[in-house]
C-alpha cells in the first residue's frame, strides 16, 4: 500500500510526503489566500499523468531498442464550472526526440501506457476523457 502525508504550513500552503521520503510543496492562487508559492494540487494530478505515461514510454523505447533522446509531454486539462471542478478533459501530446525512431515502435509505447499501464490515466479516466497526440523530432 502506498502512503503519504500533508501537513500544513500556512495560508494555503502544505507540504506533501511520501512513503518514499520524497516531498513536495503544494500552494493555492493568492484570489483564494494563498501566495502562489508552489504549483496547485490540480496541476500535480497532470503532473503525476505526464510523469507516468512518460515512465512507461521511456522503458517501453528502451526495450525496443529505440535511440529516443527526450520525451517532453505537454498537458492540458478541462475542469467543469462548477465544484469540485474536475477535469472533464486531459489532452496529452507526447514529443519524442531521437535518431530514427520508428514511428510504429513510439505509437504502440505509447498506446501501451495509455491502455494498459499507466496507473494514474487509469485511475482518472473514469470521470475525464484523455485525449492522446505524439510528435517524433529527429535529431543528431
Amino acid at each position: 500500500m502506498l502512503k503519504a502525508k500533508v501537513k500544513w504550513v500556512e495560508g494555503l500552503q502544505f507540504v506533501g510526503q511520501s512513503g518514499t521520503n520524497h516531498a513536495i510543496v503544494m500552494d493555492g492562487s493568492p484570489d483564494y489566500g494563498g501566495q502562489n508559492s508552489a504549483m496547485r494540487p490540480m496541476e500535480l494530478l497532470l503532473v503525476a499523468l505526464g510523469g507516468c505515461s512518460g515512465m512507461d514510454i521511456a522503458s517501453i523505447l528502451n526495450k525496443k531498442k529505440q535511440d529516443f533522446r527526450g520525451i517532453e509531454i505537454n498537458l492540458r486539462g478541462k475542469q467543469a464550472e462548477n465544484y469540485p471542478k474536475r477535469f472533464t478533459e486531459i489532452e496529452v501530446e507526447f514529443i519524442i526526440k531521437g535518431k530514427k525512431l520508428s514511428e510504429e515502435a513510439v505509437k504502440r509505447a505509447i498506446e501501451l501506457s495509455m491502455d494498459k499501464y499507466c496507473s494514474v490515466k487509469a485511475t482518472l479516466e473514469p470521470s475525464a476523457k484523455i485525449i492522446t497526440s505524439y510528435k517524433i523530432v529527429e535529431v543528431d
